[in-house]
């Protein structure tokens, strides 16, 4: 693996960084132009960057010990070099002249767990070239712009949730955002509540899953309902007049959205975990991206007294699950929760609360 110092040579001319998420409610609606509550996670993905001396762009992942070089006329072979090279395509169609660049990219947030290392590494990339040629970009603009990196670039049609997200939450609050004008609010998590995060160990990538076939069939529903999008279905009953697998597709996506819309009006931790366990189940059996290991992994956290309720996060089809646990016993009960899902040969970890934060098993 290169360090920072070998691979610039010296300290780069500028760092920049920004969090993952977890979605706590609203999967699988930002790209309804429905509503979500994400919250930024502790880890964070880190880009140092500095002007080449030469004239090809280095790209190198210190994560997974891999790196590429390119002209600035051609383009990096698919990977994490695709997003940060779309960033910069972006931004010098912006009008911003970049040269090119030496990028190093570090990260503790794990691929594959649901927790949007994409958005993550766009978000980050997009702040260092911000940093280093002074250019003026606001954080949603900038996550206007991470969202279409991942959109022409890594080929994902992904709604732009993770990318606000990225860019605008805090760890301390849940960030309503309505995805259709991209208003937002930071606000407090439910009172005497305290997050869990358990990677199911089964990784996932958005390329890689049914995430395009979800969304193409959210667009078929709508249109068959004569709507712009599913988020503009006042009744959720029309959605009854829909061939399967369309409205087990949009009855999901309008249930959720009055389940965002519930939960930031203010609910006690109690009805939020009754919420997250609804949306869980509509994943499952409505939007059926969920797999035997989430399952598995929400049951353990249910079965845990001090947890609230618990839902996967992220697209699914592998990757985490969230649960809201009793503050000052999120982590024992994620211990508890753990050993119990990996006492049928499973491999999950706990993500949140941090290795730091948890209490020695007993």
């Amino acid at each position: 693996m290169l360090t920072l110092a070998t691979f610039f040579g010296g300290p780069p001319d500028v760092h920049a960084s920004a969090p993952g998420r977890v979605n706590l409610l609203g999967e699988h609606t930002d790209y309804n132009d429905g509503f979500m509550l994400p919250v930024a996670t502790p880890q964070q993905t880190e880009v140092a960057m500095s002007i080449s001396e030469d004239r090809l762009f280095h790209v190198y992942s210190a994560t997974l010990d891999e790196g590429v070089a390119y002209a600035g006329d051609d383009h990096p072979p698919a990977g994490f070099a695709r997003y940060i090279d779309g960033c910069i395509r972006l931004v010098e169609a912006s009008g911003v002249v970049v040269p090119p660049l030496r990028v190093y990219v570090s990260t503790d947030l794990p691929v594959g767990a649901g927790l949007s290392s994409s958005a993550a590494l766009e978000v980050a990339t997009l702040r260092a070239l911000r940093s280093l040629f002074a250019f003026e970009l606001d954080d949603v603009a900038l996550a206007r712009i991470a969202q279409r990196a991942e959109i022409e670039y890594a080929e994902v049609n992904c709604g732009i949730m993770d990318q606000m997200a990225s860019s605008l939450a805090d760890q301390r609050h849940m960030l309503f955002i309505d995805a259709r004008t991209l208003a937002h609010r930071l606000q407090p998590l439910p009172p005497g509540s305290a997050l869990i995060v358990i990677d199911s160990g089964v990784p996932r990538t958005l390329a890689a899953s049914r995430y395009n076939e979800r969304r193409a069939e959210c667009e078929q529903a709508a249109h068959l309902l004569g709507v712009a999008a599913l988020r503009d279905v006042a009744d959720p009953a029309r959605v009854d007049t829909l061939p399967a697998p369309l409205r087990q597709r949009a009855r999901h996506v309008v249930r959720e959205n009055l389940r965002v819309l519930e939960a930031a009006a203010g609910v006690s931790a109690p009805r939020f975990g009754q919420l997250m366990d609804a949306s869980h189940a509509s994943l499952r059996d409505d939007y059926e991206v969920s797999i035997d290991a989430l399952d598995e992994l929400a049951a353990a956290l249910r079965a845990m007294p001090d947890v609230y309720g618990a839902r996967l996060t992220g697209a699914g089809f592998g990757g985490a699950c969230v649960a809201l646990g009793r503050e000052g016993h999120a982590a024992a009960a994620a211990q508890a929760a753990l050993a119990l899902y990996n006492s049928a040969g499973r491999q999950g970890r706990i993500l949140i609360p941090l290795p730091a934060q948890l209490e020695p098993s007993q």
